[in-house]
């Protein structure tokens, strides 16, 4: 059977046409899950480094299942370290997301360790990324710089104001709305959830004038299309953990005496 969608390695091309694209996180150490997200369609997937127990190991494994059900693995690092970025990379992620970036300094930094062309990322010839090799260096460094899709997250109140000036950073693909630290941070004001919609709005329209994509979270089929009204083209559903806990929700409320 053919496979309808397009190569995993065209993820940031799709990213930056505003390709209606559809992911979830990962937050579960195994390939198994991944297995199954590929013939049913889902577009990516991102490893959750930052909120779950994925060592470097793992996230290898998790990367190559990924590239061979032929779903785009991004990784979301758990801070901005170069270090992780690179290693996420040369294992052959197609992409980086880096939470809580605040400022500008930061997002030019993630760039810089995310590219080769005016970066600073290191240079390995054998790698997955490299296809072991059977790409020369130069064509390597060119095919990485094209195709490797890097991410920057706002979700703190102190990005808001720079929302723009960030997604302007030479190099940042797409912002993607953090709304559940954003919410987090109101505590338990009542009017949180209407404050993180205006944030919303506001972080939006900032892309939207960068010209940059929008990656958001929905969390029901309203809020999905009151992301599609911002703007965003590419949406991540739920998480493995969400996905298990409604299912078996679902099932023990169906079969309960």
């Amino acid at each position: 059977m053919t496979d309808p969608r397009p190569s995993f390695t065209t993820f940031r091309e799709r990213l930056l046409a505003r390709e209606r694209m559809l992911g979830t996180f990962l937050k579960l150490p195994t390939t198994q899950v991944i297995e199954i997200l590929g013939p049913l369609g889902y577009d990516f997937v991102v490893i959750d480094q930052e909120h779950a127990p994925l060592d470097r190991a793992i996230t290898d494994l998790m990367i190559f299942a990924a590239r061979a059900s032929n779903i785009a693995p991004m990784v979301r690092v758990p801070e901005l370290n170069a270090a992780s970025i690179l290693n996420a990379l040369d294992c052959g992620a197609m992409g980086i997301m880096v939470p809580h970036v605040n400022s500008v300094e930061k997002a030019q930094a993630v760039v810089q360790s995310c590219r080769y062309a005016g970066g600073s990322r290191g240079f390995a010839g054998l790698t997955r990324a490299s296809t072991w090799g059977s790409v020369g260096g130069v064509q390597h460094m060119a095919m990485q710089d094209r195709q490797v899709a890097c991410i920057v997250m706002i979700e703190d109140q102190d990005a808001v104001d720079q929302a723009g000036a960030i997604a302007r950073v030479d190099g940042v693909d797409a912002l993607f709305i953090g709304r559940g630290d954003l919410t987090a941070s109101f505590g338990n004001d009542p009017e949180a959830g209407r404050k993180v919609a205006e944030i919303s709005t506001k972080v939006a329209a900032a892309a939207r004038e960068a010209n940059v994509p929008l990656l958001m979270l929905p969390t029901s089929p309203d809020d999905y299309e009151f992301a599609k009204g911002l703007g965003a083209s590419a949406m991540l559903l739920s998480s493995d953990h969400g996905f298990i806990r409604s299912a078996a929700a679902k099932a023990i409320k169906e079969f309960s005496d």
